[in-house]
């Protein structure tokens, strides 16, 4: 009898994901890293080659082995933890759909709660740690005015990495009604207005030359589009030269997500409503903004100071008055 599994996961990628639900690149990416990391679990625990195992195989039992595998072995975060599970759940999800008869063994798995973890305040740069990192390129060279106007870009469009690097040439409007166009999680397509700043940076970069016969807006020297390594290797590199004017950097860890946050915190502090931050950074739902304003502290404080104060008096314990009293004797 012919083993339906390698057909199904082919098909999951191939067809299910690609095709139907035209997902990202990057989603298919992290679901084939939990697939490769889930039949290598598999080959050590059953003994058989991935190409071997069998639809009955991947039960309930072995999804909770890998994940207290990861949890144990590889020290996985919550969140890593639950982007696996998250990736073995579509898998099942499909099963689903594709063999109804094996619906008691999808149904126990589909059941593995996720796992809950802390959550830190966002990260954010405030507005003279900017500043120093902005100044840190050196814009002589062609390869320093590429890397200040990258980092512009993020700090004030709050785009995501990814979004970053995919930007094309023909992405900006320079002019009236400036703006730049990309494509962001779940190939959604978002339309970002430029500041004065930025349109000026960016209709100067535009002005230069291209590197080779790309068309990235941000390039290597040889004109290939740039990897996100190589952005955090460069962002990494001008927060080093910039902590030694702005000393508050030095104890702060920050990657192109900071960038994107800072972007956020900016227009928080400028008193933009959270709903519109939430359409800026192209997020699902408005519940993403939420970090934010639990992490902006202004905002806290002034909520504190709307309550009156105490001024050192106890409240006392409460005492009922007799007509309340009276209410209550008849109940």
């Amino acid at each position: 009898m012919t083993n339906p599994l390698p057909r199904l996961i082919e098909r999951f990628f191939g067809h299910r994901l690609a095709h139907q639900r035209n997902v990202s690149p990057h989603t298919i990416a992290s679901y084939r890293d939990t697939f490769k990391l889930f039949l290598k679990f598999a080959h050590r625990r059953t003994g058989k080659f991935p190409s071997a195992l069998r639809l009955e195989d991947f039960d309930a039992e072995l999804v909770i082995a890998f994940l207290d595998d990861l949890d144990s072995e590889r020290h996985a975060s919550p969140a890593t933890y639950n982007l696996r599970l998250t990736a073995i759940r579509v898998f099942f999800r499909f099963l689903a759909f594709e063999e109804p008869a094996y619906s008691g063994q999808i149904q126990r798995v589909l059941a593995i709660p996720g796992k809950i973890g802390s959550k830190r305040e966002v990260q954010f740069l405030t507005r003279n740690e900017i500043e120093a990192i902005l100044s840190a390129p050196d814009r002589r060279t062609w390869v320093g005015r590429r890397d200040h106007v990258l980092i512009l870009t993020a700090v004030q469009t709050g785009m995501r990495l990814s979004e970053l690097v995919g930007l094309d040439r023909s992405a900006v409007t320079i002019g009236t009604g400036a703006h730049i166009r990309c494509f962001g999680k779940g190939r959604k397509e978002r339309t970002t207005p430029l500041t004065k700043i930025l349109n000026v940076t960016l209709k100067t970069w535009l002005d230069e030359p291209p590197a080779g016969n790309g068309n990235a807006l941000f390039p290597t020297v040889h004109g290939e589009r740039m990897s996100p390594d190589t952005v955090q290797y460069l962002l990494a590199k001008y927060v080093l030269t910039a902590s030694k004017s702005c000393s508050s950097l030095r104890s702060k860890r920050i990657s192109p997500h900071v960038l994107r946050h800072s972007a956020a915190m900016e227009l928080l502090d400028a008193g933009v409503d959270s709903t519109v931050i939430s359409l800026w950074l192209g997020h699902e739902s408005t519940r993403s903004t939420q970090p934010y304003l639990h992490a902006h502290l202004a905002i806290k404080e002034a909520a504190l100071a709307k309550i009156d104060p105490f001024n050192g008096q106890s409240p006392g314990r409460f005492r009922a008055g007799d007509e309340l009293l009276a209410f209550l004797d008849k109940l």
